[in-house]
Order: structure tokens, then C-alpha cells, then sequence
């Protein structure tokens, strides 16, 4: 059974709101401003914590070298992360089978450079951030390890466009 995602609807950076409305054009230029701090802070947010945001946080941590605190948390997390992101996420070289999910009271009080929520919209309550960024994607959960595998190279675009536009060139 194949994942009936459209590819072309989670193609670019996501819609980004903030305090200030600054827009995408403008993210590289803030992002720029942003990287003169000592770290980056950024924090993916889904409801359960259990397979998007999880992924995220893992591409994040592998693309960001160290350089970026990545942060996950959810609404209502779930009890484990979902055994197929353990097993697609391997397929990348990224193991998260130590990782558990996270409730938002698991986050650090600190505000975030970059929230990034996965598309719950108004399931998921506010962290402070100087900037939010809503990417649609699609929750797999209950689906094939095929639609498993279509979400998470969705996400590793995101992430990568994503340090792309805020001068964290990978």
C-alpha cells in the first residue's frame, strides 16, 4: 500500500510566522543575525513526539555538527517512539532508539531561535521563539514503512532547507 502523499504540497520551507512578520525572504538575513549568538536554539514540536519531530530533532543533530541546540517536544507525548522512525531513521545512519518522547514541560525556559511545529496547527500550544515555522507534514503514524520512508526524506529536506536559509550551509 503506497503513502497517497503529495510530494509537490511539501516542497519549500513551510509558512513562517513571527512576533515581528518578518518574512521568508528575509529568514537568511535574521538567521545571519541569529548565528553571532553562542548557539542556535531550535525545538521541532509535534503532538506525540513519537515520529516527525523525532526525526527532525535527528537530522537536526546530524546536520547541525554541534553547532545548534535541536530540541523535541509534544502536546500529549506518547509512550515510545514509534519502533518504523527507529527503523527508517537507521537507514540514514541516525539511531534514535536511545531517545524517548517529550512533553513541551520537558523544554528547557529558554526562548528558542526556531519553533518549528510539523503541522498539528492549533494542537500545539506556544514555546517561546523569535520565530515560528509551520511545516504540513503528513503524520504517518499507522501507515507503511514506505510512507514512513516518504515523510522522513520530506523532513530531511526541511532540515536541510532550513540551515540552508539560516546560513548554516550543510
Amino acid at each position: 500500500m503506497a503513502c497517497k502523499l503529495n510530494p509537490m504540497k511539501n516542497l519549500g520551507m513551510g509558512e513562517v510566522r513571527n512576533r515581528h512578520a518578518v518574512s521568508i525572504a528575509t529568514l537568511s538575513e535574521e538567521g545571519a543575525n541569529l548565528l553571532g549568538k553562542e548557539t542556535l536554539k531550535i525545538v521541532f514540536v509535534c503532538v506525540e513526539n513519537a515520529r516527525r519531530s523525532q526525526m527532525a530533532e535527528g537530522f537536526a543533530n546530524a546536520f547541525g555538527q554541534g553547532k545548534v541546540e535541536v530540541y523535541s517536544g509534544g502536546d500529549r507525548p506518547s509512550s515510545q517512539i514509534d519502533p518504523l522512525v527507529i527503523e527508517v531513521m537507521k537507514e540514514k545512519g541516525i539511531d534514535l532508539s536511545g531517545k524517548r518522547p517529550k512533553g513541551l514541560n520537558d523544554l528547557p525556559p529558554i526562548e528558542m531561535d526556531y519553533l518549528i511545529t510539523m503541522g498539528c496547527e492549533e494542537t500545539c500550544p506556544a514555546v517561546s521563539a523569535r520565530k515560528i515555522i509551520e511545516w504540513q507534514i503528513p503524520d504517518p503514524k499507522g501507515k507503511s514503512i514506505d510512507c514512513f520512508r516518504e515523510v522522513r526524506d520530506i523532513i530531511e529536506n526541511r532540515v536541510k532547507a532550513l540551515f540552508e536559509e539560516i546560513g548554516k550551509n550543510i
